[in-house]
Order: structure tokens, then C-alpha cells, then sequence
């Protein structure tokens, strides 16, 4: 098996009393997207700080391409690329100055930088926008060339901290087809958010963080599992129709108004088809239903105690 692109074991960070990391583990496959979900003060920056080498951990190890962040932080800075939550262009520059400069600290030379900044513009559609000032570009442009800054040495690991914050909708849809993109072509993200719909998007696993403890771990529908609250609602035509179904189905709920019944559900096409054949059985037709599982706006509640909206 390949070794993991992230590892992160028992990692310890405070300031002062405050204990921001506490014995986190973090482990990142190659070649996918992993989440960091929390609220605010989770810890989730400081993780990447760490895994970046911008911050030294008070205890614990961690590699990012076999690299130790400690021991070896040249060989893990020349294997990443970072996007923080704010902007790092200069804004005394153009777009395509903005890129050239970064090639030139990576010391990529005169034509291997021209081809790459070329190829940048392109791939983030900033070709027309290239020698104009930063003061003309819109919050999205200004987000895909902090991105596409990231990528002028094309690193196999990104850490994206927030990156779609501030974005309007179809701009941070933008950013998640360059994120896919980036992934099929083999890169590893770690990507921190407050968006459960950006997690459930783009991840592969989340890590769920909070008071500096990964509360739980794992893809997006096995997150869903842990919480229960998944059901069935079902709308009938009349008010008989609704009587029969509700001494029939005794664990549900009932709602008078609406002509409906929420009837407690694990998920599944398997619970569904067992709900229907019984209503079947006594001959009650279903008007109506729809189905509910948990996400992870509800795992986030459920696990941390807080609301998942940017705050």
C-alpha cells in the first residue's frame, strides 16, 4: 500500500493555558480530498500550520511526504502548497505579476516560469484579466489566483484553509471543480471549512474537530450513521387514510394538518420498501412521501455542540 501523503500523531499545541491541539491524529491518503470540520477555535488552522511547518508543535510527530515537519521542514515545504483563509496576492501587482513573482521564489527560471504562469491563467480563466490591477478583480478572481499562486511549483499535497469564505455561490462552485480537478489528477487536499455542504462535497473523509480533540472520523455517509434522526414522511389524501396508517405505523408521528405521518427511519431502500409493503398489506395508499437522512449539519450539532454556519 502506498504510504499516506499526511500523517499526523498525537499532536500537541498550546498558548500560554489555552491547549489548542490536544493528542490530535490525523492520517491523509494520497491522491484525496480530506476535511477538517469544526467551529470557530477548533483548532483546524493551527493543524495546518503545524502540517505546514509554519508552526512547531509542542508534542507529537508529523510527516507530510515521508517528510518530518520538525526535523525536515525544507523537504515538506518543497512538497506543499498553501491557500490561507485571507488573500496574499499583492495588490500593487497585476494577476500574471502576482504569478511570475511566486515563480521566481521558487526558482522555477525565466521560460519554465513564462510556460507555467501561461498554463495558470488558463487553467483558472484569468487569461483576460492577466495585466490588469488586483483592484479590478472580483473576491472569486482574487480567490482562484491565491490558488493558482499555490500551484506554480505544482505540489502533490495542498492545504486549503477556508478557501471558499467570503465567496459568493457560483464562485465557490468554481472552487470545488478546481479542487476535483486537482484531485484526478493525483493531488492530495487537506482542506479546512465551516461549510458542511462543502465537506459533503468534496471529502473524501472528515475529521471532525473541537476543544482540540478529533471528536470523530470518516467518510461522509458513515458520519451520517452516528446520528440518529433519519425518517419517512408519508402524506395521505383524507383523514381516514391518515387514521389507518397511524394505527398501523404506532411509532410514528403525526401531523394533523399537513395529512402526514413522520415514521422513524434508519435509511435505506430496505426500510423504505418495508414501510410501503405494510401500508400496502391493508391497502392505504401513499399520496406523497419523502425521505430524510442526517447530514452533517447534523453530525456537526451533534458532535460539537454548535451550529455548522460560518459565524
Amino acid at each position: 500500500m502506498n504510504a499516506p501523503a499526511i500523517e499526523g500523531h498525537g499532536l500537541q499545541k498550546s498558548y500560554g493555558k489555552k491547549v489548542v491541539l490536544d493528542e490530535v491524529d490525523l492520517t491523509v491518503a494520497a491522491g484525496t480530498v480530506t476535511a477538517l470540520l469544526g467551529p470557530n477555535g477548533a483548532g483546524k488552522t493551527t493543524t495546518v500550520h503545524i502540517l505546514s511547518t509554519l508552526v512547531r508543535p509542542d508534542g507529537g510527530t508529523a510527516f507530510v511526504n515521508g517528510c518530518d515537519v520538525v526535523q525536515n521542514p525544507d523537504g515538506v515545504r518543497a512538497a506543499i502548497g498553501l491557500t490561507g483563509q485571507f488573500s496574499a496576492v499583492d495588490k500593487l501587482l497585476t494577476g500574471e505579476e502576482n504569478l511570475l513573482l511566486m515563480a521566481r521564489l521558487r526558482h522555477l527560471g525565466e521560460r519554465r516560469s513564462k510556460a507555467r504562469v501561461a498554463e495558470l491563467l488558463e487553467q483558472f480563466d484569468l487569461v483576460e484579466a492577466a495585466r490588469k490591477p488586483l483592484a479590478t478583480y472580483s473576491g472569486g478572481m482574487q480567490r482562484r489566483l491565491d490558488l493558482a499562486m499555490t500551484l506554480v511549483a505544482t505540489p502533490s499535497v495542498i492545504f486549503l484553509d477556508e478557501p471558499t469564505t467570503g465567496l459568493d455561490p457560483r464562485s465557490r462552485h468554481t472552487m470545488w471543480d478546481i479542487v476535483r480537478e486537482l484531485v484526478a489528477d493525483g493531488t492530495t487536499v487537506l482542506l479546512t471549512t465551516q461549510r458542511l455542504e462543502e465537506a459533503d462535497e468534496l471529502a473524501d473523509r472528515v475529521a471532525v474537530l473541537d476543544g482540540g480533540h478529533i471528536v470523530a472520523e470518516g467518510t461522509p455517509d458513515e458520519l451520517k450513521r452516528l446520528v440518529p434522526g433519519g425518517h419517512i414522511r408519508l402524506r395521505f389524501a383524507d383523514v381516514a387514510a391518515l387514521d389507518s396508517a397511524s394505527r398501523l405505523l404506532d411509532q410514528s408521528a403525526r401531523d394533523d394538518a399537513g395529512l402526514a405521518l413522520t415514521v422513524p427511519s434508519a435509511g435505506g431502500v430496505g426500510a423504505l420498501r418495508a414501510v410501503l409493503d405494510r401500508l400496502d398489506a391493508a391497502h392505504l395508499e401513499v399520496d406523497d412521501l419523502s425521505i430524510h437522512t442526517p447530514d452533517l449539519d447534523d453530525v456537526f450539532f451533534a458532535l460539537t455542540g454548535k451550529k455548522g454556519t460560518e459565524s
